[in-house]
Parts: C-alpha cells; sequence; structure tokens
C-alpha cells in the first residue's frame, strides 16, 4: 500500500514523464541518452521524495535535478571524449528536417550551461528569476549565457542554412 507521498510521486511521474523527455532531448539531442536522463533524473526525484518527505515544488526540483544531471554526465563525458573527425554526410532530407538537424547539431555546440539556460527559457517558456532559481545563478549570468548560446545558434543557423 502506498502512502500519500508516494502517490503523489507516482501521479507526477506519470504527468510529467514526457515533457521531461522533451526537455531532456534537446539538452542532449539524442533519444537515448534523453530517456537515460530522464530515468536517472525520476529516480533522484523518487529518492529525495522519499528521503525528505513531501517536496514543496516538486517540478521545480524535477527540472534542478534534471539539468544538473545533465550537466554531470557531460562533465564526465567531456573528460573521456575523443575526436575521430568529421562524420559522413547524411542524405538529404527535407528543408525542416534539415532545420531541425542543424538546430540540434548547433544546439550540442553549446556548452552545457548556455544549452540549459535555452532549454528552460525558451523551450520551457521560464522567466529570467526561474532559470535562475532552477540553475542556481544569478539572474546577470542566465542573461548573459541566453545571449552568448542566442548569438552561437544565429553563427552556426547562419553557416549551416547558407
Amino acid at each position: 500500500m502506498r502512502s500519500e507521498g508516494d502517490e503523489a510521486l507516482h501521479a507526477f511521474v506519470e504527468t510529467r514523464r514526457t515533457a521531461l523527455f522533451r526537455s531532456a532531448y534537446l539538452l542532449c539531442g539524442d533519444r537515448h541518452e534523453a530517456e537515460d536522463l530522464v530515468q536517472a533524473t525520476l529516480v533522484k526525484v523518487v529518492l529525495g521524495g522519499r528521503r525528505y518527505g513531501r517536496l514543496d515544488n516538486i517540478e521545480a526540483y524535477a527540472r534542478k535535478t534534471l539539468v544538473n544531471t545533465f550537466i554531470a554526465a557531460r562533465r564526465r563525458f567531456w573528460r573521456r571524449e575523443q575526436s575521430y573527425g568529421e562524420l559522413p554526410e547524411r542524405a538529404a532530407h527535407a528543408a525542416d528536417t534539415d532545420t531541425g538537424l542543424a538546430v540540434r547539431a548547433a544546439l550540442a555546440r553549446l556548452t552545457p550551461r548556455q544549452r540549459a539556460v535555452l532549454v528552460l527559457r525558451y523551450w520551457e517558456d521560464l522567466s529570467v528569476e526561474a532559470t535562475a532559481g532552477v540553475l542556481g545563478m544569478r539572474e546577470n549570468t542566465v542573461k548573459s549565457h541566453a545571449a552568448r548560446g542566442l548569438a552561437a545558434l544565429r553563427a552556426e543557423m547562419a553557416e549551416e542554412l547558407v
């Protein structure tokens, strides 16, 4: 038999899994990695909920956990990453597909923090203040990461689509 807290966590997982996956996919750009990221996040959220009792804002806790888990994984990945040169070109797709691929590729080249800020600000539609709270940084830092990330995306997209 589940307690009220377990019921609330279960309901949260069922209703928010898809939204968390979308954010995770935008952060990491890979479906399988996004699934792993969501799974790790949900495990941490459930364990945190059981450990600390009632979580006041489970949505914010989950979002922050998702971003922190992503950034931690990127740090580990960058330490062991090796370059293997250019990958072969893919076959041409429709314009929308090309644009989507170009955006995901450009996002992948941003720093993890810039990517996290852009996903939270423009995909999750959080305010500067809320994004700063989730990421544990000052509002001006969020604005700076957003501006630099958008500038890098614009430059990448100009090169990709020309």
